[in-house]
C-alpha cells in the first residue's frame, strides 16, 4: 500500500509538498489564522477559537499574539503560559512542542521542513520534515531562527537574530549565526 503525502511527512520521509491533501490542510489553518490575526484583541483573548482548536494543544494560560503564521497548526503544542510575540511563524510539517513558560519574542521562526538538496528533486516539491523541541522556561529573543530537528533544553536562552542550527544544552545561552555558546555562560 502506498502512503500518502500526509502519512510520509508525519512519517519523516520525503514527501512532495504540492499536494491536494496537504493544500486542504493548509487552506484549514489559514482560515484559523486569518480569524486569530483579525480578530478584535478584546474578543480574540489569548488566541481566536479557531486557532485554538486547530493546535495539537494547548497549555492553559498559553497566548500567541497576532500576527502569527503556521502551515497546519496541528503538529503545535504549547505548554502552560507559553508565550509567542507578534509576527512568530512556525512551519510546523512536524512536530513542534514548546514547553511551559516558554517565552518567544517578535518574529521568532521556527522551520521544520528541509528542501531536497538536489535542485531537480526541489523542483518536484520534495521535503522532508524534522521535529523541534523547546523545552520549559526557555527564551527565544526576537527575529531568531531555529532550523529542523533542533532541540532546545530547559532554560537555556537563544539571543535575538540567533540562527539555531544544532541543540541546545539545558540552561546555556547561545547567540549569533550559526548560535554558539555566549561568552562567559
Amino acid at each position: 500500500m502506498d502512503l500518502s503525502e500526509r502519512q510520509k511527512m508525519a512519517a519523516g520521509d520525503w514527501y512532495c509538498c504540492v499536494d491536494d491533501e496537504l493544500e486542504a490542510l493548509r487552506v484549514v489553518a489559514r482560515r484559523a489564522l486569518h480569524e486569530h490575526n483579525t480578530m478584535d484583541p478584546d474578543r480574540r483573548g489569548s488566541m481566536g477559537p479557531a486557532l485554538a482548536a486547530l493546535l495539537g494543544s494547548v497549555g492553559q494560560h498559553a497566548r500567541i499574539e497576532a500576527p502569527f503564521h503556521c502551515a497546519y497548526g496541528f503538529n503545535i503544542s504549547l505548554g502552560e503560559r507559553t508565550f509567542l510575540n507578534a509576527g512568530c511563524t512556525i512551519l510546523d510539517t512536524a512536530q513542534v512542542r514548546i514547553g511551559s513558560r516558554t517565552l518567544l519574542g517578535p518574529n521568532v521562526q521556527i522551520y521544520c521542513a528541509e528542501h531536497h538538496k538536489d535542485a531537480a528533486q526541489r523542483l518536484k516539491g520534495l521535503e522532508i520534515a524534522r521535529p523541534v523541541t523547546i523545552g520549559n522556561d526557555v527564551w527565544v529573543g526576537g527575529a531568531a531562527i531555529i532550523l529542523a530537528g533542533v532541540t532546545i533544553g530547559d532554560g537555556a536562552i537563544v539571543g535575538a537574530g540567533s540562527v539555531v542550527t544544532r541543540d541546545v544544552p539545558a540552561h546555556a545561552t547561545v547567540v549569533g549565526n550559526p548560535a554558539r555558546p555566549a561568552r562567559g555562560s
